[in-house]
């Protein structure tokens, strides 16, 4: 041995890691003292319940049938926490540290499971499913955090009290789950982290009890539960029902005579409402009723609770509308206009979404489309004839952070969002390859830009357009621009949690 050579590091190191292990065999030991009032019932079945993840996918089916979206948002970010922290656990923790289970003759045999665990100890794998659950859920909704993390806590405290961890394998792999909350966090941002800013504010009457809203809810929608809550919540707001080919009539009665108009529906009718409260010149109150309501969850309302904290105090902003003009007239577009492939998928999407549902429809739809033979459009863009598979215009840019999809943060940003998939013999590779790489990304297939105005010539007749979620045809010449805060829409400062 070398005299040069130094051991007493190593030393030292091996002797506080003694030391902390025996440490953790006095806390285990303890903890299979100590009596824990009421737990023999509760923490083996619970622990049990946690086998597989059973526990936690069965807490985010839960959380998803209550159908509103923060609650969705905040299951699916709490299993795909636990899908990561399980994952990194099976495939690196446990083969990293090979510790034995603990002896289990200090704990009482009403504790003990009767299927005793055949993996090493280090880390704990409930621990770290439960810690990742619950802090992704918290990352999304701190209410929904607040419920669910009392059964996670519980769920790691019965790893030891039932003897089949040390303390600090609990403790290892409750930072191991919640640390890949926070990876799944930075990868797929929260609506939070999304939020950019709502400007400008607008001057809007408070309606604390909601006297002088008129609220067009579209029956189509399913909206009937939404509208009832927002009466709870509004007692004077006064809701008028009907059918989809009467709410166009309804929202011109109801602007007539009211101070703010409100509309419940999908993106579709929140678009004529918006024409609506243009042209008479009123506030909108927006409660989101339809499948994707991408108006209204941009803006920051998501449920009637959102909407009523808006209107009781007055809060609103100022939003950019867009406009298309073509030979038959002007139009609106509060969200996205299309040409090209999208507006077949619409069409097909309609056509099945009342026999199978509408995300299942969408997915038909965008099949069929994908597997015809067709031939890409073509128009003339910025003095040049272009064959294209899809030209996308968004009302404002649309943004992608991480692995998410593209939402808008700014309403009234002046631009138009302005994207293009290039014509090849291979539509369904290019329109996949530019979903992948982003909204922002240039290359031989697709490209993107932002601008205030844009004309397009030379579309066929009969070519079809979609906007906010409807179908028509276009044919010859579109101009399309952007109304700067043309529409004022009431929006909560904060939105509950």
């Amino acid at each position: 041995m070398s005299p040069d050579l130094d051991l007493t590091p190593l030393q030292t190191g091996r002797t506080a890691l003694r030391r902390l292990l025996d440490l953790d065999s006095r806390v285990f030991e303890a903890a299979a003292a100590w009596h824990w009032p009421g737990a023999e019932r509760v923490l083996p079945r619970l622990s049990r319940s946690a086998n597989h993840g059973v526990l936690w996918f069965g807490t985010a089916a839960a959380m998803a049938a209550i159908r509103t979206p923060r609650a969705r948002r905040a299951a699916v970010r709490g299993v795909a926490s636990l899908a990561l922290a399980s994952l990194t656990i099976n495939t690196v923790g446990k083969r990293s540290v090979r510790r034995a289970r603990p002896v289990l003759d200090p704990v009482p045999l009403v504790r003990q499971l009767k299927r005793q665990p055949i993996t090493t100890s280090f880390p704990s794998g409930h621990a770290a499913s439960a810690a990742a659950f619950a802090t992704g859920v918290a990352l999304e909704s701190p209410a929904w955090g607040a419920v669910v993390a009392p059964v996670a806590l519980s769920v790691a405290a019965s790893r030891v009290y039932t003897g089949v961890h040390f303390p600090s394998d609990v403790l290892a792999g409750a930072a191991l789950g919640a640390g890949a909350a926070f990876l799944v966090r930075r990868l797929v941002p929260t609506r939070a982290q999304l939020r950019g800013p709502m400007r400008p504010h607008a001057e809007v009457p408070a309606l604390p009890e909601g006297e002088g809203l008129v609220m067009v809810a579209n029956q189509g929608s399913g909206t009937a539960d939404r509208v009832r809550a927002l009466k709870a919540a509004l007692p004077e707001a006064e809701i008028v029902e009907c059918a989809p080919e009467d709410v166009a009539d309804a929202l011109a009665k109801a602007a007539s005579r009211a101070r703010v108009l409100g509309v419940c529906g999908g993106d579709g009718t929140v678009n004529a409402a918006a024409e609506v409260a243009l042209r008479h010149g009123v506030p909108l109150a927006v409660l989101p009723g339809g499948t994707l309501n991408h108006f209204a969850y941009d803006l920051g309302v998501e449920d009637e609770r959102d909407l009523a904290r808006a209107v009781r105090h007055g809060e609103a902003v100022r939003v950019d509308a867009g406009r298309f003009v073509t030979a038959d007239g002007p139009g609106l577009f509060l969200n996205t206009l299309s040409l090209g492939v999208y507006p077949e998928l619409v069409r097909e999407r309609d056509r099945w979404s009342h026999r199978i549902g509408g995300w299942p429809a969408g997915i038909l739809g965008a099949l069929r489309v994908l597997r015809a033979d067709r031939h890409p459009l073509e128009v003339q863009l910025g003095g040049e004839r272009r064959p294209l598979w899809l030209l996308f215009v968004g009302s404002g840019i649309y943004h992608r952070m991480g692995l998410s999809p593209g939402r808008r943060t700014d309403l009234a940003d002046g631009l138009l969002d302005v994207r293009v998939v290039h014509g090849s013999r291979r539509p369904a590779l290019r329109l996949l390859a530019a979903a992948a790489a982003g909204p922002l990304t240039r290359s031989p297939a697709h490209a993107a830009v932002q601008v205030n105005r844009l004309r397009l010539t030379g579309i066929a007749p009969g070519t079809p357009l979609a906007y906010d979620g409807e179908v028509t045809s276009v044919s010859g010449e579109m101009t399309l621009e952007k109304l700067p805060e043309a529409l004022t829409v009431y929006r909560p400062q904060k939105t509950s949690a």
